[in-house]
């Protein structure tokens, strides 16, 4: 499919996971890490932003591209004064693990995965039966995703999306509420993308951390990418933008090292769904429902 917006956009009356049945085909898609700062959807009548060059972007051909290929490291975000981040490239190139299946048993209806590098979640999700779309600005991680089964699409979480305000549950793992370095225009930008009362689970940094940086993605080896803004938080860090952001939290916990939470979109409905619109509402959505129910059936 092209990277075109007018063909993916669902009908109004249709569900995600109804949008992403209509779908011919998967687009590959980057890595949301990419993502530079917010371009918000398209109001009614306008016509959509042009579509975001992603090559002109880190994550696309850099260091990252190499190591997914490969499915290892060494790789790291590197910051300006010369602190390294280790990125763990093997773990998100390997299947859903013990952390990661405790968070996919938490998702309720379709799920919509912001930065899904290498697509273990969604193929993960699609393997049970679940709808599920990754969208990643990494031409490496979303042929990965598409090879493993998944559904991916290339596109910067601030572009349009098929299905904004109807996604049921949207995923922050791995980092991925550093992208662009703003994390009050992220959550806002979620939020739009949710039903109302719609699920948010993240995964924060494991200590008490607020940082806005500029990074680049490193190799340990001399290679570099481009230079781009982004965000480490902890889980105070989060909760004070969420709360600032009008969300409301619902969880938090702590699986393998790792740290998660979770928070309920407190938008009310507005012109995205119609009176007579056939999305799901959160009255109508099944808490962990059977595997092999797919969203699109509930």
């Amino acid at each position: 499919m092209s990277a075109g917006h007018g063909t993916e956009q669902p009908t109004a009356n249709g569900s995600p996971a109804t949008a992403l049945m209509n779908h011919p085909a998967p687009i590959l898609a980057g890595h949301p890490k990419a993502d530079l700062g917010e371009r918000p959807a398209p109001t009614a009548g306008r016509q959509p932003s042009a579509p975001l060059d992603v090559t002109a972007l880190p994550w696309s051909a850099d260091p990252y591209t190499d190591a997914l290929r490969a499915g290892r490291g060494p790789l790291y975000l590197r910051r300006s004064d010369g602190w390294l981040l280790p990125l763990e490239v093997e773990r998100w190139c390997a299947e859903a693990d013990a952390a990661d299946l405790e968070v996919l048993g938490r998702c309720e209806g379709a799920v919509l995965d912001v930065g899904c590098g290498p697509g273990r979640l969604v193929a993960a999700l699609a393997a049970r039966g679940w709808r599920a779309l990754g969208v990643d600005v990494s031409e490496a991680a979303v042929a990965h995703t598409v090879r493993l089964g998944g559904q991916a699409l290339r596109r910067s979480v601030f572009q349009p999306l098929p299905g904004e305000g109807r996604w049921d549950t949207a995923l922050l793992v791995d980092g991925n509420v550093g992208i662009g370095g703003n994390p009050h225009a992220l959550l806002r930008r979620v939020s739009q993308l949710l039903a109302p009362d719609g699920l948010l689970i993240a995964e924060t940094a494991p200590v008490d951390v607020d940082e806005r940086v500029q990074v680049h993605v490193a190799d340990g080896r001399g290679a570099s990418g481009t230079a781009f803004p982004w965000a480490r938080l902890g889980t105070p860090a989060l909760l004070r933008h969420a709360r600032r952001a009008g969300w409301r939290p619902d969880g938090q916990w702590t699986a393998d090292g790792r740290s998660f939470l979770a928070l309920r979109n407190r938008r009310t409905s507005s012109a995205a769904e119609p009176p007579n619109s056939t999305a799901v509402t959160s009255s109508q959505r099944a808490r962990n429902p059977s595997p092999d129910r797919p969203a699109a059936d509930r």
